[in-house]
C-alpha cells in the first residue's frame, strides 16, 4: 500500500505541477493579450503626432492693406503669397500688385502688406517693425548697412543668402552668412527682428 501511495503521489505531484503550469500560462497569455491591445493607444498616439505634424506644417500669416479681407490666415507651408492673397479675397482695385512677390513661399509669422497705388514700399512694406527693430527678412541693402558692424559686403551677403535660402527663421540663422560671426550677431540681436 505504501508503494502504491509513493507511485500515486508522484502522479499527483506531476498533475499539480501541470495544472499550476496551465493556470500560470493562461494568466500570462491574458496579461500579454491585455498588453498587446494598446493598439488603440498606439493609434491614438499616432493621431496626436499627426495633428502635431500638421500644425508644424502650417504657417500663420497676417495680411494687411489693399486686399478684400485683411486678416490672419493659416496656410500650408508649401503655399505661396498668391495663395494667401486669394484666401484674403484677392486684391482691391487700388492695390499695387507690382509691389508684391506672388511667387514667394510663405513662412510662419509672415506679414504681407499690399500697398495702394502710389504708396512707396520695398518688397513688402517698411522694414522697420513697430518696436523699431529692422525686419531683416524684408530690409533692402541700404537698410541692412545701417546695422552696427555691417558694411556693404556683409549687407550684400545677407541679402544674397536670404534670396538663395529663403527667410531667416531665427537670429542664429545669420551665422550661416559668410562674414557673420558670434560677435557680430551679439551686436545685432537687439537691432533686428526675425522673422
Amino acid at each position: 500500500m505504501l508503494e502504491l501511495f509513493k507511485k500515486s503521489s508522484f502522479f499527483i505531484a506531476a498533475a499539480v505541477v501541470v495544472i499550476l503550469f496551465i493556470i500560470f500560462t493562461n494568466e500570462d497569455e491574458e496579461t500579454i493579450a491585455n498588453n498587446l491591445h494598446p493598439a488603440e493607444a498606439t493609434d491614438n498616439l499616432q493621431e496626436e503626432r499627426s495633428e502635431i505634424d500638421q500644425l508644424s506644417e502650417t504657417a500663420i500669416i497676417d495680411v494687411k492693406g489693399a486686399v478684400s479681407s485683411p486678416g490672419v490666415y493659416e496656410m500650408d507651408l508649401d503655399a505661396r503669397v498668391n495663395d494667401v492673397i486669394q484666401a484674403a479675397g484677392g486684391f482691391t482695385a487700388d492695390a499695387d500688385q507690382s509691389q508684391v512677390n506672388l511667387a514667394q513661399k510663405v513662412q510662419d509669422e509672415m506679414i504681407i502688406i499690399v500697398p495702394d497705388m502710389g504708396e512707396l514700399t520695398d518688397s513688402n512694406a517698411s522694414s522697420a517693425s513697430q518696436n523699431g527693430k529692422l525686419r531683416i527678412n524684408y530690409a533692402v541693402q541700404e537698410e541692412v548697412e545701417t546695422l552696427p558692424g555691417i558694411g556693404p559686403s556683409k549687407a550684400e551677403a545677407i541679402i544674397r543668402h536670404r534670396e538663395e535660402f529663403g527667410y531667416f527663421q531665427t537670429i542664429e540663422d545669420l551665422l550661416q552668412v559668410s562674414g557673420i560671426g558670434e560677435k557680430t550677431l551679439e551686436n545685432l540681436e537687439d537691432k533686428i527682428q526675425v522673422p
